[in-house]
C-alpha cells in the first residue's frame, strides 16, 4: 500500500516536495474560487499546498492517510491536519472546492468512482474538484507505490460513466521537481 511507502519514507518525500513551485496550477485553480472559499486538500502530502492556500486567506482543511504527513503537514500549517482515508470520507455539503493534488492517482481504479462520488458529496453546489494523475493508461506499481494512470480519454470515459460532474478543464504539465521534466501530469477540474 501507497501510505506504507509515505510512513516509512516521509522525510524525504517531504524534502523533495516542500518547496516544488505549483504556482501555474494555483493560478488555474483559483479561477474557480472566492476569497472566502473553504477548501479540503484532499491526501496534503508535505501540506505545502495547504500552506500556500492559508498563506492567501482561504479556509482550508488538510487531510492525509499517513500518519507521519499529518504530522509533518500539521508543523507545517501550524493547523491541526485530519488523518482521513478519502475512500472512507463521509463529509456532506461542506466545501467550495477540494484540491486533490497528486493523491486520488494512489487510489486503485476500481476504487476512483467511489472517492469521486466522496468528493461530490463533500462539495456544496457549483464546488470544484482539482485532481492530478501521471499521465499514461493503466495501473502500475513502483517503489512500493500504486499508481492510476489518466489520459484526457480515459479521464472522460470514467467520468462518463460515473455521471456527476462536469468536465471544466484539463491540462497537461512536466514535473516541477528538478530532475523530472519528463514526466508528465494529467491536471483536471470538475465542478458539481
Amino acid at each position: 500500500m501507497s501510505v506504507e511507502f509515505y510512513n516509512k519514507n516521509a522525510e524525504e518525500f517531504y524534502k523533495g516536495t516542500v518547496e516544488a513551485d505549483m504556482s501555474e496550477t494555483y493560478e488555474k485553480f483559483q479561477e474557480y474560487l472566492k476569497k472566502d472559499s473553504h477548501i479540503l486538500d484532499l491526501g496534503c502530502g508535505s501540506g505545502r499546498d495547504s500552506r500556500y492556500f492559508i498563506d492567501n486567506g482561504y479556509r482550508v482543511t488538510s487531510a492525509d492517510y499517513s500518519e507521519e504527513m499529518v504530522k509533518r503537514a500539521s508543523e507545517l500549517t501550524k493547523q491541526q491536519v485530519i488523518h482521513l482515508d478519502m475512500t472512507e470520507m463521509d463529509f456532506k455539503d461542506e466545501f467550495d472546492a477540494i484540491w486533490a493534488c497528486a493523491s486520488v492517482l494512489h487510489i486503485p481504479m476500481k476504487m476512483i468512482p467511489k472517492v469521486l462520488t466522496n468528493c461530490y458529496t463533500a462539495l456544496k453546489a457549483n464546488g470544484v474538484l482539482y485532481l492530478s494523475f501521471k499521465y499514461g493508461e493503466g495501473e502500475i506499481q513502483r517503489k512500493g507505490r500504486h499508481f492510476s494512470n489518466f489520459t484526457e480519454a480515459s479521464f472522460s470515459q470514467l467520468l462518463k460513466d460515473l455521471d456527476l460532474f462536469n468536465v471544466e478543464k484539463f491540462w497537461k504539465t512536466s514535473d516541477v521537481r528538478p530532475g523530472r521534466e519528463d514526466e508528465f501530469w494529467l491536471n483536471v477540474v470538475l465542478k458539481k
